[in-house]
C-alpha cells in the first residue's frame, strides 16, 4: 500500500469518526447562518441576477410562508403550510434542484395569525445529518436527511393573534427553542438525539400574552443567539420587555437587561446583535432599542445598560448585523437602512432603500451585504462609515419576506410562491 493511499484512508477514517454535526464551509444551516450572526464564509456568492438571467433553477411552493431556507450538506430545507394551518410541512431539495421529499404534520385546531404572517413562518436548523423544525402548536420535529422522523415533541399550545415565527437553534448535542408568543412563553433545551427536554425556563407573561396589563400589544418572535463559553455558554434572547441570558447547560437565568417595554407595547421581532460583551436589542412596532454590556448577574439594567432610545425608531422586523463596528439595521417601515453606533445608540447615517420595505434579515459574504425586500428585490451593498454604497439591485419580481441563504457560487432565495437557486451573471 503506497503512502498516499494510506494517508487518504487515515483522513477518511478520522472524518467519519467525527460528530455528524461537522459543517461544510458553504453551509448556511440555520436562521442567519451557522453562528446566527448573518456572516457567511461562502465564496463567489453571486452579485447580479434578474428574473430572467442568472437563475439556476426554481420550484413552485405551496402557500405564502415567511420562513427562510437553510443549506446543510448540499440539502436545502424550508417550511410551508396550508392556508388554514392544518397542514404544516418541511420540504427538502438538493442543491442541484431536485425535490427530494416533504414531511407534513396535520393539526386540527384553528389558531389565529396575522394576514402578513401566514403559517409556516419558521426557519429549520440542521447539522449535516439531522434537521429540526418547529411547527409551533403542532410540535417540534427532528428528521434525518432521508426524511425519516427521529423524534418529536409537542411542548404546548401557542396562541397569538399575530401567529408564530421563532426558529430553533442547534448547539452541540442540544436544540434550543424560544417558544411563543402567547400566554405560555419559554426557552427550552432538548436533547438532539432523543428529543428529551433537558431544561425549560419560563418567561413571566403579563396580561394574556397578546396584550399586557395596560392593554398594549405584546410578544416576541426573536430567535436566540448562543454565545460560546466552553462549559458556560450563554443563550441570549430578546423577550417582550427585556433581554435574558441563560446558562446553556442548566437553563438558569444568569442576567437580564430591561428596556424593551415601549409606549405602543412590548414587542420584539429581531435577534440580538452581539459583538464581544456588547449586546444590542431592537424593539418592534417603533419600540425602544437598547445597548448593554453582558456583564454581571441578575438585573444588570442599571449597572450595564449603555443606552436606550425610545423615540423616532422605525418598525423593525428583520435583524441587522455588525459591519466594521457599526450596526447596520434594516427596517420594515419606512424602508430605511440605518448605521447605529452599538456603544452609544447614535445613528451615524441612514438611507432610504430605493426598493420596498424589509422583513428579511441582513446577511454578509466577503464584505458584501445582501438584503431582500418585500418586492423580491435583493440589494447588494458595501456599507462603510459614510453610507450604503449600493453595488447591485437584483429583482425577481416575486414578492416575499424571507432571508436569503448563501453558499459557494450560489444564493438561495425563497419568495411567497417560489424557491430560487441563483448562480448569477458575469459582472
Amino acid at each position: 500500500m503506497n503512502q498516499r493511499y494510506l494517508f487518504l484512508l487515515v483522513v477518511l477514517s478520522a472524518v467519519t469518526s467525527m460528530s455528524p454535526s461537522l459543517l461544510l464551509a458553504e453551509d448556511w444551516p440555520a436562521f442567519r447562518g451557522a453562528n446566527g450572526d448573518g456572516e457567511s464564509n461562502a465564496s463567489n456568492v453571486p452579485v447580479k441576477w434578474s428574473s430572467t438571467e442568472g437563475v439556476d433553477w426554481k420550484h413552485e411552493l405551496p402557500g405564502q410562508s415567511n420562513g427562510s431556507p437553510i443549506i446543510s450538506n448540499h440539502h436545502i430545507f424550508l417550511t410551508s403550510a396550508s392556508t388554514d394551518g392544518h397542514q404544516r410541512t418541511l420540504h427538502c431539495f438538493s442543491l442541484d434542484g431536485d425535490a427530494l421529499w416533504a414531511r407534513s404534520v396535520l393539526f386540527d385546531k384553528d389558531l389565529p395569525t396575522h394576514e402578513t404572517n401566514l403559517y409556516g413562518g419558521t426557519t429549520p436548523v440542521a447539522n449535516g445529518s439531522v434537521v429540526v423544525v418547529w411547527h409551533a402548536s403542532a410540535g417540534l420535529f427532528c428528521y434525518d436527511f432521508s426524511g425519516n422522523e427521529k423524534w418529536h415533541q409537542v411542548p404546548g399550545e401557542f396562541r397569538h393573534m399575530w401567529g408564530y415565527g421563532t426558529s430553533p437553534v442547534i448547539s452541540g448535542d442540544r436544540v434550543i427553542l424560544h417558544s411563543g408568543p402567547g400566554a405560555s412563553v419559554f426557552v427550552a433545551a432538548f436533547d438532539l438525539e432523543s428529543g428529551k427536554q433537558l431544561w425549560r425556563f419560563e418567561e413571566p407573561v403579563s396580561g394574556n400574552g397578546e396584550s399586557n396589563e395596560n392593554g398594549k400589544y405584546m410578544g416576541s418572535w426573536s430567535t436566540p443567539r448562543i454565545i460560546p463559553g466552553g462549559s458556560h455558554s450563554t443563550v441570549v434572547c430578546s423577550m417582550a420587555t427585556r433581554v435574558i441570558g441563560l446558562d446553556e447547560t442548566s437553563g438558569t437565568l444568569r442576567w437580564w437587561c430591561e428596556g424593551l417595554r415601549g409606549e405602543r407595547g412590548d414587542l420584539c421581532y429581531t435577534s440580538p446583535v452581539i459583538s464581544g460583551d456588547i449586546c444590542v436589542a431592537l424593539g418592534g412596532y417603533q419600540g425602544p432599542a437598547i445597548g448593554f454590556r453582558m456583564q454581571g448577574s441578575d438585573n444588570i439594567t442599571d449597572s450595564s445598560r449603555l443606552w436606550r432610545t425610545d423615540q423616532g425608531n422605525p418598525q423593525r422586523i428583520g435583524s441587522g448585523m455588525l459591519v466594521d463596528g457599526l450596526l447596520i439595521a434594516p427596517s420594515a417601515g419606512p424602508n430605511l437602512i440605518q448605521a447605529i453606533d452599538p456603544l452609544t445608540g447614535d445613528i451615524k447615517w441612514q438611507e432610504r432603500s430605493p426598493g420596498g420595505a424589509f422583513w428579511g434579515s441582513l446577511i454578509r459574504s466577503y464584505g458584501r451585504c445582501y438584503l431582500t425586500d418585500q418586492a423580491g428585490e435583493t440589494l447588494v451593498f458595501r456599507p462603510d462609515a459614510t453610507g450604503l454604497n449600493i453595488i447591485a439591485r437584483n429583482s425577481l419580481n416575486d414578492p416575499g419576506n424571507s432571508t436569503p441563504a448563501p453558499t459557494d457560487g450560489k444564493i438561495v432565495i425563497r419568495t411567497f410562491r417560489h424557491l430560487y437557486c441563483i448562480r448569477g451573471v458575469s459582472e
